[in-house]
C-alpha cells in the first residue's frame, strides 16, 4: 500500500559568487597575487588604480535602463545570475573549486629516477642490461626503495613490457642499479639499504663491527636489545659505541635530499600579516598591497556603458549584446574588487582579535604567555563564524618580532596548573620536550616518570595523556630512545 507524506525541508546552496569568494579568503598572500593577476587578464574591464567609488552607484543606479524598454529579442545565455544556474551545477563548480591544484615542480630540476637512468650511460651494460634497468629505475619509490617483489617485477615486464627475463638477471640488473648514487638506492629494506652504504665506506674496524651487527643481530639492533646484541656479538663497550655512532650516520631514505631546492622554493613561506610594536601598541597589517596597486574599474569600459546607454532609441541587436557584455564585465569586476575588500577586512579583523587575545605572548615571545585558545574565542568577538575563522587561520602565517608562525600555532587546548591557572599545551609540551632532551639516554624516562616530572613543574597529568603528548611530539618509547653511550 502506497502512502504519501509531506514534509518542509530548509536548504542552504551557495551561489558562484559565495563560493568564489570563500576560496578568495582561504588563499594565502602569494597565491592571491596570482588570483589578482589571473582576473586582470581575463577581465577587460579590471585595471590597477585607485578605485573609483561612484562606480558602483552609477552602475546599479542605470541597471533598469540599460536595455531600454525593448529586451525581447535578447540572449541572456551569456549572463546568467546564480539563480538561473542549476543546483547540480552549482555542485559541480563547488567541488571542482574545492579540489587544491597540484603545482609541478620546474621540469629543470632532474628526479631521482632521471639521475639515475643518467648515470646508467657510465656503466658498461649489455643491451639486455639496458632493457631492463630504464625498468627497474622506474618500480623505485620515493624514499628510494624497491618495494615491489621480484614476482610482480617479472610479471610485469612480461606482460606489459614484453620482455621475458628470469630470476637471475633481473637480481643482476639490480645490483648495477644498487652501485649507483645515492649510496642505499634501490634496496629491498632498511637492512639491505644500510648494509649497502657500509659497503661504501673505508674498511675500519668500526665499519666490520657494524656489518657483523647488521648481519647477524639486526633484530636486536632495531629494537635496541643491547644487552643481548653485546653479548652475542662479543664486544665492548667502546666497539658497541662506534659502530653505533657510525650507523646512526647512515641514511634510512636514501632517496631524501634529491629535488629539495625545487621542493623548498615552491614551499617558501610568504607571511600574510605582520605584527608590530610600536611603543605600548601592537599594530597588525597585511603584506599584501605595500607594492601592489589597488584596482578600479576601468574607465573606459564605464565611458563604454554610458555611450551606449545614451543611444536607446537607435540601439540594434549587435550594439545591445555589446552593452550587455559590456555591463557584465563591469559588474564581475566590481563584484571582484568588493570580494577583495571584504577579504581585506575579515582578514584585519581576525588578526587584531588573535592579537588581542594573545597580547602577552606578542610581546614576549615565551610560550608560557601562550593562552589556551580555540576557534570560538575568535568568531565570537569578530562575530564571524567559525568556519569562517577556520577558513582565515589555514595556510597564514604571520610575521613577528620573534619570528614567522602559521596562525594555528595561537590554537590549542588548554589544561590547569597547581596555582588554578589555565595554561597552554604546547607549554606543557614544551617542558615535556626538554624533559625528554635532557634524559638519561643510557635509561630514558617512561611515560610514568615523564607524569612525575611534569606533576614537579605543576601539571598533573594522567599518564596516557603523556603518552599522547609524547607521541604528538614525535619522540618514540622509553625502550626505543635508549642510546649506546
Amino acid at each position: 500500500m502506497l502512502k504519501q507524506t509531506l514534509a518542509q525541508r530548509q536548504q542552504q546552496n551557495l551561489s558562484v559568487q559565495q563560493i568564489q569568494q570563500i576560496k578568495l579568503l582561504e588563499l594565502p598572500a602569494i597565491e592571491l597575487e596570482e588570483r589578482i593577476q589571473k582576473e586582470l587578464e581575463a577581465n577587460p574591464a579590471l585595471e590597477e588604480g585607485a578605485y573609483d567609488e561612484e562606480v558602483a552607484g552609477s552602475a546599479d543606479g542605470t541597471e533598469d535602463n540599460l536595455m531600454g524598454d525593448d529586451t525581447s529579442d535578447l540572449s541572456l545565455g551569456d549572463y546568467r545570475t546564480e539563480e538561473d544556474i542549476p543546483e547540480y551545477k552549482l555542485r559541480e563548480i563547488q567541488d571542482r573549486n574545492s579540489r587544491r591544484e597540484e603545482i609541478p615542480f620546474s621540469a629543470a630540476v632532474p628526479s631521482i629516477n632521471d639521475r639515475l637512468v643518467e648515470q646508467l650511460k657510465f656503466l658498461p651494460l649489455t643491451d639486455r642490461q639496458q632493457q631492463l634497468a630504464p625498468y627497474i629505475i622506474g618500480n623505485i619509490e620515493e624514499d628510494g626503495y624497491l618495494h615491489r617483489d621480484l614476482e610482480e617485477i617479472l610479471d610485469d615486464l612480461a606482460f606489459r613490457a614484453g620482455i621475458e627475463a628470469d630470476k637471475k638477471e633481473v637480481e643482476e640488473v639490480i645490483g648495477l642499479v644498487q652501485s649507483l648514487d645515492p649510496p642505499g638506492i634501490c634496496a629491498r629494506d632498511l637492512k639491505e639499504c644500510l648494509l649497502l652504504q657500509l659497503e661504501r665506506l673505508p674498511d675500519t674496524t668500526a665499519r666490520q663491527t657494524a656489518l657483523h651487527i647488521l648481519t647477524n643481530h639486526y633484530d636486536d639492533f632495531v629494537s635496541k636489545r643491547f644487552e643481548p646484541l653485546q653479548e652475542g656479538a662479543s664486544l665492548s663497550d667502546s666497539e658497541m659505541k662506534e659502530a653505533f655512532e657510525l650507523i646512526m650516520q647512515l641514511n634510512p631514505k636514501p632517496a631524501n635530499g634529491w629535488g629539495d631546492d625545487a621542493e623548498a622554493a615552491m614551499n617558501r613561506v610568504h607571511p600574510d600579516f605582520i605584527v608590530e610594536r610600536m611603543g605600548d601598541d601592537l599594530v597588525v597589517s597585511l603584506t599584501r598591497g605595500r607594492d601592489i596597486q589597488p584596482l578600479r574599474v576601468s574607465p573606459v569600459y564605464q565611458e563604454m556603458m554610458q555611450d551606449y546607454q545614451s543611444s536607446a532609441k537607435n540601439r540594434s541587436r549587435e550594439r545591445k549584446q555589446t552593452l550587455l557584455f559590456v555591463k557584465q564585465k563591469v559588474d564581475q569586476a566590481q563584484w571582484f574588487i568588493e570580494a577583495l575588500r571584504q577579504r581585506r577586512e575579515t582578514l584585519q579583523r581576525t588578526m587584531e582579535a588573535i592579537v588581542r587575545l594573545q597580547d602577552a605572548y606578542f610581546r614576549s615571545g615565551e610560550l608560557a604567555d601562550l593562552k589556551p585558545m580555540i576557534l570560538k574565542d575568535v568568531a565570537d568577538p569578530t562575530g564571524y563564524d567559525v568556519s569562517t575563522i577556520s577558513r582565515v587561520s589555514n595556510s597564514k602565517y604571520v610575521q613577528t618580532d620573534f619570528g614567522i608562525f602559521s596562525l594555528k600555532h595561537f590554537f590549542s587546548d588548554g589544561t590547569v596548573n597547581d596555582k588554578g591557572e589555565e595554561v597552554s599545551t604546547r607549554e606543557v609540551k614544551r617542558v615535556l620536550a626538554e624533559a625528554i632532551d635532557s634524559e638519561d639516554k643510557r635509561s630514558p624516562l617512561n611515560d610514568t616518570e615523564l607524569a612525575d616530572v611534569l606533576a614537579e613543574n605543576g601539571y598533573r597529568l594522567a599518564r596516557r595523556t603523556v603518552a599522547k603528548y609524547r607521541e604528538q611530539l614525535g619522540y618514540p618509547t622509553a625502550r626505543m630512545r635508549k642510546e649506546v653511550v
